[in-house]
């Protein structure tokens, strides 16, 4: 069992971003997440949820960090 944000952080924080029109800072990005609804689910669950989605969320311990990728990732595809 594992806490699971639902939404995904990843469309939470873009959102969050674009809605602010700049990046976020470090503090935002992690107080975004402390205050993410999270579920308990089981690994297995949470990875059918991803692969039904189409993507990975991000590691809540390494949000930041797997942030900075995504996001450069996510803006490219505009």
């Amino acid at each position: 069992m594992g806490p699971t944000p639902i939404p995904a952080l990843v469309a939470i924080l873009l959102n969050k971003e674009r809605e602010k029109g700049s990046p976020l800072t470090e503090g935002e990005v992690l107080e975004i997440r402390d205050n993410a609804v999270c579920m308990m689910l089981p690994i297995s669950a949470r990875d059918t949820m991803e692969e039904s989605r189409g993507y990975p969320d991000l590691n809540p311990e390494y949000v930041w960090e797997q942030w900075q990728e995504a996001r450069i990732e996510l803006n490219q595809n505009l």
